[in-house]
Order: structure tokens, then sequence, then C-alpha cells
């Protein structure tokens, strides 16, 4: 085998101080299957996590990724699928079999079989769920038939559920004796006849008991019970106001039906939380994997709305055209009034919409914030109305200009910082997604109250007249 030689920062060290992969390490991979050289390149990736690896096809460009799949092939297993971005692990499925993918989610748990397959085309979903074991299959079947993005969906079926009549000793042996029992659980759940949850209890509590004690005196009765259509963002809530590490899942029978654990939930709320942030600024699904049309149609549409919300702003100034002639400095000083009426709204708004996603925003205490939020909106108004109030007057040498333009950014700033809370709130009770058009809104908003403000008192009083 011929060796790669590597840049003095990769040799020996893979990844940086912030557990990123080196480029000269990239580099130096995709050197080796640029030039046939599988076996150096699987020398050099073969220490890596399943994640780095995942990284690595990330990294790679496009039109290099498949001849890195055929040179790593032996190191492309199941969990290394798993973690990959979601844009590039569907290009290289689509160069797979079908029985090569039902091979790959056969070993992995439920959720994450179904997080690689619901991304499939329904022909290939079928072709694949044929080629699989009847047991998987039933169990990726039965989940795909669950809401996209609930618990359902989130849920895997590998778990340890044991009768409440057992004692602590027949749970050990029972683990000890059945080798095809999962591996990765914190806690064993405890069911009834009707196999219905009654209780959980951790590892530790199992190994610390005496054999002859019943599993039904030393589990724990209270726990959080999480229904099999809530949708993953509450679900996520839950298990960060509780601190919980799993949560059994039930159906509409309350029977026991699966378990969520604390790794799937770090990755959701990472999730939404990104997914909420890319919403606000109508960027689509924000993923620098993601086709460039596919990015394109999801922005251009926002944009396009922004346009007939522009056009209203517009139409405002176009009214006061004979004002705005009179006296230059009014179209000098319109973007400052609408910008600083914007950028308000925008801070509001972010601070919605992230109440409302965290359950901190509620028709209990909505009163209560939206004069929260008027407050801190005309304290901020008042500030900036005095700063650019005495500019403006001094530099225009104008202290009616002045006091106009101080007083257009009070009314909009606190008109932005009730739209920033009254917009999303409304959107939230219409079952509406705050984060997806509240911007576009408050935008509205803010940028025609600013006008109108700024116009509108300076007509009324007598810096201009309207024609």
């Amino acid at each position: 085998m011929s060796e790669v030689e590597l840049p003095e920062t990769v040799a020996g060290d893979q990844l940086d101080r912030d557990d990123r992969l080196r480029p000269g390490f990239v580099d130096a991979v995709l050197d080796a299957v640029r030039a046939g050289d599988a076996e150096d390149a699987r020398a050099l990736v073969a220490p890596l996590h399943p994640a780095d690896i995942a990284d690595l096809f990330e990294l790679a460009p496009a039109d290099d990724r498949d001849a890195l799949a055929a040179a790593l092939a032996d190191l492309l297993d199941a969990d290394v699928f798993a973690e990959m971005n979601d844009w590039v692990r569907e290009d290289l499925m689509d160069e797979l079999s079908a029985r090569q993918v039902a091979d790959i989610a056969a070993e992995l748990d439920t959720d994450d079989a179904v997080a690689i397959i619901e991304d499939l085309d329904a022909d290939e979903q079928r072709e694949v769920l044929r080629a699989m074991e009847p047991d998987d299959r039933a169990a990726i079947e039965e989940a795909l038939s669950f809401p996209e993005e609930s618990a359902g969906r989130l849920m895997q079926r590998e778990l340890i559920a044991v009768p409440e009549h057992w004692t602590v000793g027949d749970t050990i042996d029972y683990l000890r004796g059945h080798d095809d029992l999962t591996t990765d659980f914190w806690e064993v759940f405890v069911v009834d006849r009707g196999h219905h949850p009654v209780g959980t209890c951790a590892l530790s509590w199992i190994l610390r008991t005496p054999r002859a004690v019943p599993m039904a005196d030393v589990m724990k009765r209270e726990q959080t019970l999480i229904p099999v259509d809530m949708d993953q963002e509450e679900v996520a809530l839950r298990f960060q106001k509780y601190a919980l590490i799993s949560a059994a899942v039930i159906d509409d029978a309350g029977r026991l039906v699966g378990m969520i654990t604390v790794d799937d939930i770090v990755h959701i709320i990472q999730q939404e939380a990104g997914e909420d942030a890319l919403l606000l600024s109508g960027a689509g699904e924000g993923d620098i994997n993601e086709p460039v049309f596919d990015s394109y149609v999801a922005r251009v549409r926002w944009l396009i709305s922004n346009l007939f919300t522009a056009a209203i702003a517009s139409s405002i100034i176009a009214a006061f055209g004979g004002a705005i002639e009179q006296m230059v400095a009014l179209a000098i000083l319109m973007p400052i009034v609408a910008s600083i009426g914007g950028n308000a709204g925008t801070q509001t708004m972010a601070v919605a919409v992230r109440a409302l996603a965290t359950n901190q925003l509620t028709q209990s205490n909505t009163i209560r914030t939206i004069r929260r939020e008027l407050m801190v909106a005309l304290m901020n108004g008042v500030t900036v109305a005095l700063l650019l109030g005495l500019g403006a007057g001094a530099w225009f040498g104008n202290v009616q200009l002045g006091m106009v333009i101080a007083g257009a950014i009070v009314i909009n700033v606190a008109v932005a910082g009730l739209a920033g809370v009254i917009v999303p709130v409304t959107l939230e009770r219409l079952n509406q997604d705050p984060a997806v058009a509240s911007s576009v809104f408050v935008t509205m908003v803010t940028d025609s109250m600013g006008f109108f403000a700024f116009l509108g008192l300076a007509v009324a009083t007598g810096l201009v007249s309207m024609g």
C-alpha cells in the first residue's frame, strides 16, 4: 500500500480543537480517492467516529461523494448513515439498491430507520419495505402511519418492559438471559397485564436492590407519558421541563408502544430552534447541502410576499409626494424611521416567537407580556428619539424637523413593540406557525406606520403642506 503524505497539521490528528475535520485531512482523503487508492483512503478514515465520517461526506464536493462512498464502502455502516445530513444521505441512498437500504435500516433502532426511509419516494419506500424482514417491516410501516414530526415517528420500539408482579431478581435474570434484548437503555418500564405502563425503574435501583424485592415496591410510579401523536416540539419541551432521560410512549388505549430517549431530543431541540430562526428569515430549510433550485424556490416566495408588503409602504409615500418635494430632508430621514421601527419589531417578534415555542407565552400571561413589551418599546423609542431628534435638528438646522422625527420614532417603535407580540400570538391562536408569517406582517406594519407617522406629523405640525 502506498502512503498518502499528510500535512504536518493533519498527521496523527484528524480533528481540530473544535472537533471538526481539518481541511488538510479532508483534502488528503479526497486526493487518495481521486488517485484510485481506496486502500489508503480507508486507512485514513478508519479511526474516525461514525459522526465524523458523516461530516467527511458533507464536506466533500458533491461530485466526489459517489467515488468516496465506493472507496469507503466497508466503513459505511448504519451508524454513519444515521449521522449523515439528510440531503447528503438522500443522494447516496439513490445509488444503493433496495436490499442495501433495507440491510442498513435493519441495523438501526426503529427511530433512526424511520428517519432514513421516510425521506425516500413512495415507490422506493415500498421496495425497501418489501426487502425487509416481516417484523422490521411491520414496525417501520406502523411508524410511518403516524404524522410527521410526531412522537410516533420519533420513538423507538426497542425497550425493556417487565410485569409489575416480578421481583428484582426476575428482572435481572431476564436481562441476562436474553441476548436479543436492546442494549441501550437507562430504565426499565413496569407494565400491568394490559401492557399499560404503571411505573419506571432506573437500572441503578435494580442493581442496588435485593433480588427478593418486588418491582412494584422499587419502581417510581410518577412518570411522564407521551401520547403517540404528540408533536415532537412538545415532546422536547416535556423532556426539558421534567429533566427526563427517557419516557414511555403510549397509544390511544394507554398501552406502552415505544420510548423516546434524550439523545433524540437533543437533536430535536437543535432542529426546532434552527427551523424557527430560518423561518423568521424566510431562508427555507437553510441547509448548505440543499439543491440550489430548492433553495431558490423557498426564498423567492418570501421575497415576492415582501414585495407586496413593500408596495403598501410605497403607496403611503406616494400619498405624501407633494410634501416630500417641499423638503428634501424628509426623503433623507424616512429610511431611518422605517429601519429603527423594523429592528425594534424584529427584536420583539423574536422574543415572542421563542416564548410561544417554549410555552412561556400562554393565554394566561399574554396581556402582561404585551404591556411589558410596550414599556420596553417606549423606553427604547424615547432614547433613540432624543438622539435622532437632536442630531437631525442640529444637522439640518431645523428644530421642528428634529421634533417631528423624534415623535415619529416614538410612535413607530411603540407600534413595532405591539405588533411584534400581537402578530405571532394571533397566528398561534389561529393554529398557524408564528415563525412562518410573522416577519412579513410585522415588517409591513413598521414600514407603513413609520412613513405615515413621520410624513403625517410633518404635515400636521405645518412643517410642510400636502401639496
